[in-house]
């Protein structure tokens, strides 16, 4: 069995006995590291807790409380929000949600006009979703199977994105529970690790 030489940003090295996650690299530095991370840098590129390390690298732990680990929480709880307006709203279709300086938003084609009275319903729904601890999977995918199962879903706006990438490109998506998204990650490894959010406002957009 090949060992993996790890170096973490002290300049400490671990050997691993085969492939190994980042999340099992953080639980062997210590508990309070592994339940503060929320991802990893791997040779300087952000990467989900849960991605395998098969072959000697560079890793640091993000934290929560660091700057990159608060992207990272706040791009998952953009999908949280996704997620909870899907199950409030089924025929909802969802669009892009990245993260902005001081927060995150999500496009939404609704057939309800939504309004500031439905925020703290959508909230409710979230910390719902969120207190059921659902492992984040992360899943690629190829282009016209992505397309095929995003219109199956009915939701032909990320059908269209995908539409728009090059023939036998590979995409991928993350699933948590019964809900999949399109995007690139990384995203935290249970939706336990969201912590408190508030929504504060809505308005309309427009497509593209």
């Amino acid at each position: 069995m090949k060992s993996i030489a790890i170096t973490l940003p002290d300049g400490s090295k671990r050997t691993f006995e085969g492939s190994i996650t980042a999340q099992q690299v953080a639980a062997g530095i210590g508990r309070r590291l592994e339940e503060a991370a929320v991802a990893a840098k791997l040779n300087g590129t952000v990467i989900d807790l849960t991605k395998t390390l098969e072959s000697d690298c560079e890793l640091a732990i993000i934290t929560r409380d660091s700057k990159e680990g608060l992207e990272v929480i706040r791009h998952s709880t953009a999908h949280l929000l996704a997620q909870a307006i899907k199950e409030l709203f089924p025929s909802a279709q969802i669009t892009i949600g990245p993260v902005i300086e001081d927060g995150f938003f999500y496009d939404i084609d609704c057939p309800k006009q939504l309004t500031q009275e439905d925020l703290p319903i959508i909230e409710k729904k979230m910390a719902e979703i969120a207190g059921k601890k659902l492992d984040v999977h992360r899943q690629e995918i190829e282009r016209n199977e992505a397309i095929k199962l995003f219109k199956g879903m009915n939701e032909h706006y990320k059908a269209e994105l995908i539409e728009g990438l090059p023939q036998g490109e590979v995409v991928s998506a993350y699933k948590q529970g019964d809900f999949i998204d399109l995007c690139r990650g990384p995203h935290v490894p249970n939706t336990s690790r969201l912590g408190k959010f508030k929504l504060l406002s809505v308005a309309g957009a427009y497509w593209r």
